[in-house]
């Protein structure tokens, strides 16, 4: 059933507006607003508490106040507070999706799908809590024990991007409490509801005042500059474009923070001639129109072998050019629009350049007319290998195919980029994608599949995509430090 008006007013109703601090909901200190629109018809949803420096440094003195109570907490009731966090989400599953359908655009159904996606991360670490582990050993003279620690590093600076507002914010808060680390977290202002609504569900969950603050804002630099140059902040972790990853890790450096930072991608799609062509394609629709081929992980260049390149490029345009754009409240959408104007300028620009240059467009390739930013679904094929849409991360749904016609160029291809976060390979030779995967520079392989988000895996990238990972065991090591302990000998005399 389509969504009504009514419920989507009641939903907007239950999301707080203010900005969150030691526990409580609280107007900027300036009395500043903004509004937060829905992408897919221009229209107001909220109007939101717009942070000022103070107000971040406030967030930051609760985080701190927080912080020596929080680290003593038990793992197991951290784990508890995790795991109820879960069930909540999960029973609310239908509230979360509609609110991110309607600050950030994608199908409802994909919404739903990052409900569960990013709920996992609650569940996994509510696991993680009681695992973080040292050990206890003897000194190889005999003369002393070693006893190692693993200790949260502290407080954390958090900020999330807003193509995926539940899941990027449970990526990074769920590790932090069970680390037993307190926080101040700095969403998008783009789509910042969902870490609002999430914020009351961990409040009913019994997460103490002060461990998790939120500061919703247009001016992240004058908040953030501060708290990053103060020197009770530990920690920084980051998630978005990498020209400003550079520009945080740079400022980081000044107080040698912990990073984290998970930046750009330009992921090559490689399909090799032996490869099951409709299952490439099955592949290349969930790793491209995944959030509308909004996301760091979206296949950015297809490379597909000379002998099966017109085939696969048919059907994909066929799959492709079959989406509906439509507001994802709407049953029939199967593409919901892009975030804002200038997204969509960007993508038809680097479409443009790219015909320009001598490809073609096989379907798609324009604007949709009337209200919203919608795209066409896109497959451009006889792309220049110097064209700058093979270059740059497009951020929307268009497929450019560039053919090769040995293995060595299949990996020369797919390398040549200062990206380095995932790579799909489709092949039947199970010795190939493994010898393929070897010789990619990236810190994640899809082999025969198109999507390898999953919040027991590690996630993160190598060159410029990124330093550390979330999920996965690892992902809790980015939120502890390792502390370490010189016993003298029990024996001596």
């Amino acid at each position: 059933m389509a969504v009504t008006i009514h419920q989507e007013k009641e939903l907007l109703e239950k999301v707080p507006t203010g900005l969150f601090i030691g526990g409580e909901w609280r107007a900027s200190s300036s009395g500043a607003t903004f509004d937060v629109e829905d992408p897919a018809t221009g229209r107001t949803l909220l109007t939101l508490a717009d942070a000022t420096p103070e107000d971040g440094v406030a967030a930051l003195d609760a985080a701190v106040a927080a912080q020596a109570d929080w680290a003593r907490t038990a793992p197991r009731e951290r784990g508890e507070i995790l795991r109820r966090a879960f069930d909540l989400v999960t029973a609310r599953a239908d509230e979360f999706a509609l609110l991110m359908t309607l600050e950030m655009g994608k199908p409802l159904a994909e919404a739903r799908g990052e409900v569960g996606y990013g709920a996992e991360f609650l569940r996994w670490f509510s696991e993680e809590a009681v695992r973080a582990s040292g050990r206890y050993s003897v000194a190889p003279d005999g003369k002393a024990r070693l006893l190692v620690n693993k200790k949260p590093v502290g407080p954390c600076l958090l900020i999330t991007p807003w193509n995926f507002p539940l899941a990027m914010a449970t990526r990074k808060i769920a590790p932090a409490i069970a680390a037993g680390c307190t926080m101040v977290l700095k969403p998008a202002n783009l789509t910042p509801l969902t870490s609002s609504l999430f914020a009351t569900v961990l409040q009913e969950a019994g997460l103490p005042a002060g461990v998790l603050n939120i500061v919703n804002t247009t001016t992240a630099g004058e908040v953030t500059g501060p708290l990053i140059e103060d020197s009770r902040l530990r920690k920084l972790s980051f998630t978005g474009s990498t020209p400003v990853g550079r520009n945080l890790l740079a400022a980081a450096s000044r107080n040698v923070l912990r990073t984290s930072m998970e930046l750009g991608g330009n992921a090559p799609f490689l399909v090799f001639e032996d490869a099951d062509v409709d299952a490439a394609v099955d592949g290349a629709m969930l790793a491209k129109l995944r959030n509308m081929g909004e996301a760091c992980t979206a296949a950015n260049r297809f490379l597909v072998h000379e002998s099966v390149a017109d085939r696969f490029a048919a059907a994909l345009a066929e799959r492709m050019g079959a989406t509906t754009p439509a507001r994802g409240t709407e049953e029939r959408s199967t593409l919901g629009p892009l975030i804002d104007e200038k997204s969509r300028t960007k993508v038809h620009e680097l479409v443009t350049a790219a015909v320009d240059d001598g490809a073609v467009a096989v379907v798609g390739g324009a604007p949709v007319d009337g209200d919203g930013y919608f795209y066409r679904a896109t497959v451009l094929k006889d792309v220049p290998r110097s064209s700058r849409i093979l270059q740059e991360e497009i951020f929307g749904p268009v497929a450019p195919i560039v053919t090769f016609g040995t293995e060595d160029e299949a990996v020369e291809l797919a390398n040549d980029t200062e990206y380095g976060l995932v790579a799909y390979v489709f092949t039947r030779d199970l010795n190939r994608g493994l010898r393929i995967g070897e010789r990619l520079d990236v810190g994640m392989l899809g082999l025969n599949a198109g999507v390898v988000s999953n919040a027991a895996a590690p996630f993160g990238g190598v060159k410029q995509s990124g330093l550390g990972r979330e999920g996965g065991a690892e992902g809790i090591e980015e939120y502890l430090y390792t502390q370490y302990v010189g016993i003298s000998d029990p024996f001596a005399s």
